[in-house]
């Protein structure tokens, strides 16, 4: 009897002290309440589908800034060079497939068209390392510039309306066994960002920094080098969301997904991603975006079956705070009855 209670007792504290086993729970919970409460609407195939095809977008950002707060700073700028990647993908199509361009066959066009997003993406990223690294600006402050400055240009660029293009549509709307083509980009994403942060050096580092940067570089850390490396995977990861974006929407705009970034932000603290740096794992991001979806498409279906009303669909920014909140509480008292069992 009383090994069985240890057993329970100490099942317990691990679920209390461990913040991914947290979000799992409360994923499962969310996913069977919704399921039961939307008998054949939250479970059908359509369903699935169309939340397979929203989380990617959002979740790639995620990522981007995830990077950035383990080194210790943030990037708010991901959607804004997301938007001027897809911009310049956009062009590259509609110049070398479009009415008096080139000709070009799609099987070269399309290459060149990812490829300039990704470089456009890089090079964004590279300016916020070399603001945050060489400068020494706050990245907070940097990378709002730098948004204001990627959003700004993209509208010079556009005049403003968006560039329609569809030849990358097979990306946002294609699949394979089932299973949508974005999905499968973010889960790639996840696993090489997951290996990356913990079977590197590169992993080693940027944690390291973002714990203690003074005795990261007394350790003999390069932390130039690795920041400037930090913030340029975040703007290739912006350029990789720039070509989601223009494949599910079939059209590059400067101001596409402007709450994106408040988003990002938020699937990184629920996440357990600490906003001080040195701490941060990919599978409770994962498991953020998914309980972020659950919630949001759940409330607005229930929403919407009580009130028949389309307006249900804002009721998602409540439902997004609310978590936030219940999670942020929940590892607080968690945190504090980590230190009192250490004492």
């Amino acid at each position: 009897m009383n090994q069985t209670t240890t057993q329970r007792s100490s099942m317990t504290r691990s679920m209390v002290n461990n913040p991914v086993l947290r979000l799992l729970l409360i994923a499962i919970l969310i996913f069977v309440a919704f399921s039961i409460l939307l008998p054949g609407k939250f479970l059908s195939v359509a369903n699935l589908q169309s939340m397979a095809v929203q989380f990617p977008e959002f979740g790639i950002l995620a990522i981007a800034i995830m990077v950035t707060m383990i080194s210790g700073g943030i990037d708010l700028s991901v959607v804004g060079a997301a938007n001027l990647s897809s911009i310049a993908a956009a062009l590259v199509l509609a110049r070398l497939t479009g009415e008096g361009g080139a000709g070009m066959a799609l099987v070269v066009a399309i290459p060149l068209a990812i490829g300039a997003a990704l470089v456009v993406g890089s090079l964004c990223g590279l300016f916020n390392g070399f603001l945050v690294a060489n400068v020494g600006i706050a990245p907070i402050l940097a990378t709002l510039g730098t948004m204001s400055l990627y959003t700004g240009l993209s509208y010079v660029i556009t005049g403003g309306p968006a560039i329609p293009t569809i030849q990358l549509a097979f990306i946002g709307n294609g699949a394979i066994l089932g299973i949508p083509y974005p999905v499968i980009i973010f889960v790639v994403i996840a696993l090489v960002f997951a290996l990356l942060l913990n079977r590197t050096t590169y992993g080693f580092n940027v944690y390291m920094l973002g714990t203690n940067q003074t005795a990261a570089r007394f350790s003999g850390i390069n932390s130039v080098r690795v920041l400037v490396r930090t913030y340029w995977l975040a703007g290739l990861l912006a350029g990789v969301a720039g070509i989601v974006f223009l494949s599910r929407v079939n059209s590059a705009k400067a101001d596409y997904g402007e709450s994106f970034v408040l988003l990002a932000v938020l699937i990184c603290i629920l996440g357990g991603v600490s906003y001080t740096g040195g701490f941060g794992t990919i599978s409770g991001l994962v498991l953020a975006v998914l309980c972020l979806q659950f919630l949001s498409t759940g409330l607005n279906m229930l929403m919407l079956q009580l009130s028949g009303s389309s307006a249900a669909i804002f009721f998602r920014q409540f439902a997004w705070g609310a978590l936030l909140l219940i999670v942020m509480v929940v590892n607080y008292y968690a945190e504090q009855r980590r230190q009192k069992t250490t004492r």
